[in-house]
């Protein structure tokens, strides 16, 4: 299991900044980033206040049907994660005529887009 793959993904799903952890539990965010990246294991203590500061209960990070198994499935990029995160937070508040507007919209560009 990889935790650093899973907190990054709750984080960005949530459209956290490393810098918004570190001032929600104190840890640095060069120290987050180690993490996140593999290159550092955090103690229990440490993915507690992580897990807090994400909203999430700690044996979030530790289910085996986690947001990084998603992801990893998915292979989306951290700046696709982050659009579709924020494409979510906004959706929320529109209403279903809205909805099905932005859909269309989002369907001509692609089909109009240069690759």
């Amino acid at each position: 299991m990889k935790i650093g793959t899973t907190i990054r993904g709750y984080r960005l799903q949530k459209g956290l900044s490393q810098g918004d952890i570190e001032k929600r539990t104190g840890l640095l965010r060069c120290y987050l980033s180690r993490v996140e990246n593999g290159h550092t294991v955090p103690s229990l203590d440490t993915l507690s206040k992580i897990a807090n500061a994400l909203d999430l209960p700690l044996s979030q990070l530790f289910a085996e049907d986690t947001l990084a198994q998603e992801l990893n499935t998915q292979k989306l990029s951290d700046e696709e994660l982050r659009f579709l995160t924020q494409i979510r937070r906004y959706s929320s508040n529109l209403n279903d005529s809205d909805r099905k507007l932005l859909l269309a919209m989002v369907k001509k560009f692609a089909a109009t887009a240069v690759r």
